[in-house]
């Protein structure tokens, strides 16, 4: 259900602060996309994965590339990529300017629209059709094709702590979270 600030666009302030704590702060929150014939989908984010730059499965581990570039920004941009040759992944860019580190957006609860299928980062951005060309774009303003409305506040005790998923480096990292108990979080 949404809270007193329904509709209202997170600003760049709350993607500033550590990147685990933003990953745990996203749950709960909306996500909003709104499509080329003016349809905007909706959907409370349910599962979240941090990744930071001092660690090996982070695109930006190895430092600055063309792909990874939005990484580098301050937080409040997307940071979209094509993997396996065939899937999109969304990340929320968070932190400082210069420092790479993102929220991967793993799965969301449609609030509206007639989309399903998004228990996965990859399922997530087909149902959303988001791509290649959100890549690096301002999601602190409706005015953007995505952006994130505050939504609910989930408690510490809903929120499960896991290994990510699909990884091989860093893999004992606990930095996957979760909504307890909801149905559309993606399966490992």
């Amino acid at each position: 259900m949404y809270n007193i600030f329904m509709n209202k666009v997170i600003n760049k302030s709350f993607y500033k602060i550590n990147t685990i704590e933003t990953a745990k702060n996203l749950l709960g929150m909306i996500l909003c996309r709104r499509l080329e014939n003016g349809t905007i989908l909706r959907g409370k984010i349910v599962e979240t994965e941090a990744y930071t730059q001092e660690e090996p499965s982070c695109h930006a581990y190895r430092g600055k590339t063309k792909r990874n570039t939005p990484m580098f920004e301050a937080g409040g941009i997307s940071y979209v990529y094509f993997t396996y040759g065939m899937h999109y992944c969304l990340n929320i860019v968070t932190e400082r300017k210069d420092y790479a580190a993102a929220v991967l957006i793993r799965a969301i609860e449609p609030l509206n629209g007639s989309f399903s299928n998004t228990n996965g980062p990859a399922k997530l951005c087909k149902a959303l059709n988001i791509d290649k060309n959100l890549n690096g774009i301002n999601i602190c303003s409706n005015k953007s094709p995505l952006w994130i409305e505050y939504g609910e506040k989930i408690e510490n005790e809903n929120i499960i702590t896991t290994t990510r998923i699909g990884i091989k480096q860093a893999a004992d990292l606990k930095w996957r979270f979760y909504i307890k108990g909801n149905k559309c979080v993606s399966k490992p």
